[in-house]
């Protein structure tokens, strides 16, 4: 699986790539304007991004921009296929606008920070990316 994470914050970014790295290639980008341009240059190498992990407050362009210029870019690219890239939003802004902007944008999940394994491996297993064996199991003990 080849993925991207949009991160301005070192800490942040590096987590998430470490959560990540096991299950294929993660490359990362700190800010919006990067992100862009090594998900247009995948796309023009015919290397499509599997997932997309995009915080919406980074510096050059927000990834709610990010977002919504990646749709028109695979409507650009399109190869008669209905593939297209899953976005995850990952972020410490939960309010209704940007929830309801990322949605409509198409993403395809949206996180709220702070991010740990189990929120993140449980969305790829919900998104059909890796299998329920990979992920950690967690245990209410008050039941």
């Amino acid at each position: 699986m080849k993925m991207l994470v949009m991160e301005d914050e070192y800490v942040s970014r590096s987590v998430l790539m470490e959560i990540l790295s096991p299950y294929g290639q993660v490359d990362s980008a700190e800010n919006g304007k990067e992100a862009m341009e090594k998900f247009q240059k995948a796309l023009e190498n015919s290397e499509r991004y599997d997932i997309v992990f995009l915080d919406i407050m980074v510096p050059e362009i927000s990834g709610q921009d990010v977002l919504k210029n990646i749709r028109a870019l695979e409507q650009q690219y399109d190869d008669d296929s209905l593939i297209t890239t899953k976005i995850i939003m990952t972020t410490a802004l939960g309010d209704f606008n940007n929830v309801k902007t990322a949605f409509k944008q198409q993403c395809e999940a949206y996180l709220i920070k702070p991010l740990d394994r189990d929120k993140v491996l449980n969305t790829l297993q919900g998104l059909g990316l890796i299998g329920g064996a990979e992920r950690s199991v967690i245990i209410d003990e008050e039941s």
